[in-house]
C-alpha cells in the first residue's frame, strides 16, 4: 500500500533528523521513490541537500580545533570534535577505495579513517599510536558512507585509550581499539627538572 505524501514527508523529515548524513539515494531506497521524489520532497520542506547538512553540523558541533595534526591529513571529514572526549568523521567510499573486481573497500581505507581520528581527538601537539586492535565486522561497498565515531575510554601518563566505531547506516563495519601515545608537556618536564 503506497503511502501519502504528507505521511511519507513526515517520515522523511524525522528520518533526516535522526541520521542527517543519509543521503539522497539512500532515502529513496528507504521510502521506495525514486531520488527525484526525494528531492522534491526535500525542497517543499525546507531541508537543505546532503552538502549543506553536513557542513551545519559540522559547525555547529565543532566545539575544538584539532592539534595533534593537521586537518588535511586526517581521513575523512571531521565534523565534530571534543578534545580528548569524543569525534565524528565521515568518509565516502569512492571508486579508487575499493577493489576492481568487486566493489568492497580496501581495509586500509577504514583502518586510516578510524586512525587519524583517533590521533585528531587527542589534546596534544602530538599523538601516535602504539598499538591498534581491530576487527572488520562488514564489507563496505563503494559509494557507501562510512560514519567513524571515537570515545576516549582512558587516559593515564602520557598513554590515552580511543575506542573507535564505524557504521554504514546502523550497520557496524569496523571498530577499533588504539593505544594511543601523547607528548609529554613541557610544563611537566620542567616541574620534573625543577624537583631533581
Amino acid at each position: 500500500m503506497r503511502q501519502s505524501k504528507k505521511d511519507r514527508q513526515e517520515r522523511l523529515q524525522k528520518t533526516i533528523q535522526e541520521n542527517p548524513f543519509i543521503t539522497d539515494e539512500e532515502l529513496a531506497q528507504e521510502f521506495s521513490v525514486s531520488v527525484q521524489t526525494i528531492r522534491l520532497d526535500r525542497m517543499e520542506l525546507s531541508i537543505p541537500e546532503l552538502r549543506e547538512r553536513i557542513k551545519y553540523v559540522a559547525e555547529k558541533n565543532m566545539k575544538d580545533e584539532v592539534r595533534s595534526l593537521p586537518l588535511e591529513e586526517v581521513i575523512g571529514e571531521i565534523i565534530d570534535i571534543e578534545l580528548d572526549k569524543s569525534a565524528i568523521s565521515i568518509f565516502d567510499v569512492q571508486r579508487e577505495h575499493v577493489f576492481t573486481r568487486n566493489g568492497i573497500a580496501r581495509g586500509h581505507h577504514l583502518f586510516a579513517q578510524a586512525n587519524s581520528l583517533a590521533v585528531a581527538v587527542i589534546n596534544d601537539e602530538m599523538a601516535l599510536t602504539g598499538k591498534a586492535e581491530i576487527r572488520f565486522t562488514q564489507p563496505v561497498k563503494e559509494g557507501s558512507r562510512v560514519v567513524a565515531k571515537a570515545k576516549v575510554t582512558s587516559s593515564e601518563k602520557g598513554r590515552t585509550i580511543v575506542e573507535v566505531s564505524s557504521f554504514v547506516g546502523s550497520d557496524l563495519v569496523f571498530r577499533g581499539e588504539f593505544s594511543m601515545f601523547r607528548a609529554p608537556s613541557s610544563e611537566k618536564e620542567e616541574e620534573n627538572e625543577a624537583g631533581n
